[in-house]
């Protein structure tokens, strides 16, 4: 079955977004952003989200699998511009935007353009694609809105029942790194708290496999 995969947004207010946005910053990624150019929005939220994000992130691009092999299988929920892909560039000021953004369903200003998207990309991969959300379930932020345009079809990780952000994010690089992908169930009806699963073991520092998680298409 065909697939894609919806990652939930970071938190652009807190101290690495801070950072970044810094005008005395000199790393590339925040000269990038500075620049007219921009810097690619899925190198900055796994940036100000770190290990999460970074994991939703390889793990979306390891397994995605769309209906057509040119169309975007990996699809970033922002809070004031729907549903956009990894590679959109942004500037400082879309940054400082979506750190001012209320992400609420209640917020006309996130809610729409996302139900727009979320419209847009249903029609474009039809009704035999499974639509993943790497996020929390339990959140009211997305998943209602989602429901309403995906029914069904609208999955999640089983696996991420029980576990933090942190145990997420070191399970899905861990995953993608080995080529184990995880077993999905419809996000409707499901239970969204469980018993916390045993620990993670320390995740191997090994450069090499997370540079060929990385390169994964």
């Amino acid at each position: 079955m065909s697939r894609v995969f919806l990652l939930s947004p970071a938190n652009c207010s807190g101290r690495r977004a801070t950072q970044i946005l810094s005008p005395c910053a000199t790393f590339d990624l925040a000269e990038r952003l500075r620049s007219s150019e921009g810097a690619a929005l899925g190198d900055v939220f796994a940036f100000v989200s770190g290990l999460y994000f970074r994991g939703k992130l390889t793990y979306a691009r390891r397994f995605a699998s769309p209906p057509d092999p040119d169309y975007p299988g990996v699809h970033i929920i922002t809070p004031n511009s729907g549903l956009r892909t990894p590679d959109t560039p942004i500037t400082q000021t879309a940054l400082r935007a979506f750190a001012g953004a209320d992400v609420h369903p209640d917020n006309a200003a996130y809610r729409k353009p996302l139900e727009q998207s979320a419209r847009l990309l249903e029609r474009d991969v039809g009704t035999d694609c499974e639509v993943v959300l790497l996020g929390s379930i339990a959140s009211p932020k997305y998943v209602g809105i989602l429901l309403e345009i995906f029914g069904g079809r609208l999955g999640f990780p089983v696996a991420f029942v029980g576990r933090g952000d942190m145990s997420r994010g070191g399970l899905l690089l861990r995953t993608a790194a080995d080529g184990t992908e995880l077993e999905y169930a419809p996000i409707a009806g499901a239970v969204v708290h469980g018993r916390r699963p045993p620990k993670l073991p320390p995740l191997a520092r090994s450069t090499a496999t997370l540079r060929a998680a990385r390169r994964s298409p």
